[in-house]
C-alpha cells in the first residue's frame, strides 16, 4: 500500500475512512478553530489512501449535510473536492475559520453537545462559558446583516453569470445565496451583486512612479460586483503586456507581472474588502509597478503569519460563495499560495485599516536591448521618445521635443531620466555638445 503525502492527523487535518455521522462535529470544530482545516474521506488513520466510490454522490451528500445541519450558515466557508492518488479517489473538504463563532450542530443547539472546538488533533466539546463569550463577540456588522440602502434591486447580470457556469437561479435565489437579512430585506451583499449600485471601483494610471501625473482614470463600478471584477481584470491584462527578451541562447517571454498572481490579488481585494465602511478597493498602474489596495486590514483575530500561510477566514462569505459559483475563486485559501509562489512577502503592506500589495515590473536589462524594453512596460510617451533617440543617435532634449510635436521640455527631461534609469538609453559627451544614445 502506498502512503499519502500527508504524514498524519494534525490540528488542521483529519482523516476518515468513510463518511459517518461525526462529519458535522469535525466540521464545526474547524469552523470554530482560528485556522480552519481539512477533512480527508477515504484515508485511514495511518494516512493510507483506501479510496471511496461514487465521489459525485458523496460530494452532494456532504454539501447537503453541511448546508442544512450546521448554524450559523456555512455557505462560502467550505469546499468539497474530489482528488486522486495512485488510482484511488478520495474526498477533501477544505474548511475556513468562520467569522460568526460559535458554530454548532443545528439539532443540538448552542450547547456543549452541539458546539465543538479543535484541540490538537482531536475535536472536543466547547465549554459553556466559551460558547457564551464567543456569542457575545460575534461579528454583527457583516455585509450579510447590513440592509441594502436600496430595496428595489434587480439581478439580471448575476443570473447571466450563473447561466454561463451552468447554474440556474430560481425565484428563491436571494434566500439560498444569503442575500437577505433576518427580517427578509435585501442585505448589503445583494446590493453589491445587483445590476446597479453606488459602488465605484477605480483603476488609475500614472505617467511616472508617483501620483503626480494622472494619465488615465477609469470607473468600473455602479454595476454587479462580478461584472466590475471582470472589467478590472480585463483592464489590468492590457496594462500587463508581454516582455520579449532575446539572448544568444533563447527567446524568453514574460509578463511585467505574473498573470496568475495578479489575478488572485485582484479577486482577493474585491472579495475580502470591508464594504461596511463604503470604501471600495483601488487599483493603480505606475511606470514601474501595479498597486492594489483593499480596505479593512486583516480580519479580526487573524495574525500576519496566518494571513501569509493561506489560512482562509473570509470577511464576506456571501461574496466568496457567489464568486466560487461563477469560477472567479477556486479553492479556499489558494490565492495567497499562488501569489507567494512567485513573489515574497515584501510586496505586501499590512496596515490597521488597509492591505496594499505592490507588484514590481520585471527589470528591463541591457541584455534585452530593444526587444526587452519596448514590450517591458514602456507607455506610449516613453516608447515614442525611445524610438526618436534610437533613430537619431546623439539627439538633444530640444530636438527631441520638436520631433515629438513640441512635447514640453520638462516632460522630455523627466522621461529621459526614466529611460536612463531603466538602462535603455545613455548620455555621451560633454554637457555642451553631448547627446543621448540607445544603450548598447
Amino acid at each position: 500500500m502506498e502512503f499519502f503525502r500527508i504524514e498524519g492527523e494534525t490540528n488542521r487535518v483529519e482523516f476518515k475512512l468513510e463518511l459517518n455521522d461525526k462529519l458535522e462535529k469535525e466540521v464545526v470544530g474547524f469552523l470554530n478553530y482560528q485556522e480552519g482545516g481539512a477533512i480527508y474521506i477515504g484515508i485511514n488513520d495511518r494516512g493510507d489512501v483506501i479510496g471511496v466510490s461514487d465521489t459525485d454522490d458523496l460530494q452532494l451528500k456532504i454539501k447537503d449535510r453541511l448546508k442544512n445541519n450546521i448554524l450559523p450558515s456555512t455557505l462560502g466557508l467550505f469546499d468539497v473536492i474530489s482528488e486522486m492518488f495512485e488510482g484511488r479517489s478520495y474526498i477533501k473538504i477544505n474548511i475556513a475559520s468562520g467569522q460568526e463563532k460559535p458554530y454548532y450542530i443545528k439539532k443540538y443547539g448552542m450547547a456543549p453537545n452541539g458546539c465543538f472546538m479543535r484541540i490538537g488533533s482531536s475535536t472536543e466539546p466547547m465549554p459553556q462559558n466559551l460558547i457564551e463569550d464567543l456569542f457575545a463577540k460575534r461579528t454583527r456588522n457583516s455585509i450579510g446583516k447590513i440592509s441594502s440602502p436600496k430595496q428595489e434591486l434587480t439581478f439580471e447580470q448575476l443570473k447571466i453569470f450563473y447561466e454561463e457556469n451552468n447554474y440556474q437561479l430560481n425565484e428563491r435565489f436571494a434566500d439560498s445565496l444569503e442575500l437577505l437579512t433576518e427580517d427578509g430585506k435585501f442585505n448589503y451583499a445583494a446590493y453589491l451583486l445587483a445590476d446597479t449600485n453606488g459602488i465605484s471601483i477605480k483603476t488609475a494610471k500614472y505617467n511616472g512612479d508617483d501620483r503626480y501625473e494622472l494619465v488615465e482614470n477609469n470607473e468600473y463600478g455602479y454595476c454587479s460586483l462580478i461584472k466590475a471584477a471582470k472589467r478590472v481584470l480585463d483592464k489590468l491584462e492590457i496594462e500587463n503586456p508581454t516582455r520579449t527578451q532575446i539572448t544568444a541562447r533563447e527567446r524568453k517571454e514574460e509578463n511585467l507581472v505574473d498573470k496568475i498572481a495578479l489575478r488572485e490579488a485582484v479577486i482577493n481585494a474585491i472579495v475580502h474588502n470591508d464594504y461596511s465602511n463604503e470604501v471600495p478597493p483601488r487599483f493603480e498602474v505606475f511606470s514601474d509597478r501595479i498597486e492594489i489596495t483593499s480596505s479593512g486590514g486583516l480580519v479580526p483575530a487573524m495574525t500576519e503569519e496566518e494571513f501569509f500561510s493561506g489560512y482562509s477566514a473570509p470577511r464576506n462569505k456571501e461574496l466568496m460563495r457567489v464568486f466560487k459559483d461563477v469560477r472567479l475563486v477556486e479553492q479556499l485559501g489558494s490565492g495567497m499560495t499562488r501569489i507567494l509562489k512567485k513573489y515574497d512577502r515584501s510586496i505586501f503592506t499590512i496596515m490597521p485599516n488597509f492591505i496594499k500589495v505592490s507588484f514590481p515590473f520585471l527589470n528591463i536589462s541591457r541584455a534585452g536591448g530593444l526587444n526587452g524594453g519596448l514590450n517591458g512596460g514602456l507607455n506610449g510617451g516613453l516608447k515614442s521618445l525611445f524610438d526618436i533617440i534610437k533613430d537619431n543617435p546623439g539627439i538633444r532634449v530640444k530636438a527631441a521635443s520638436e520631433l515629438l510635436g513640441n512635447r514640453p521640455i520638462s516632460t522630455i527631461e523627466k522621461q529621459i531620466r526614466e529611460l536612463v534609469d531603466r538602462g535603455l538609453i545613455e548620455r555621451r559627451g560633454s554637457k555642451k555638445s553631448g547627446g543621448y544614445y540607445a544603450a548598447e
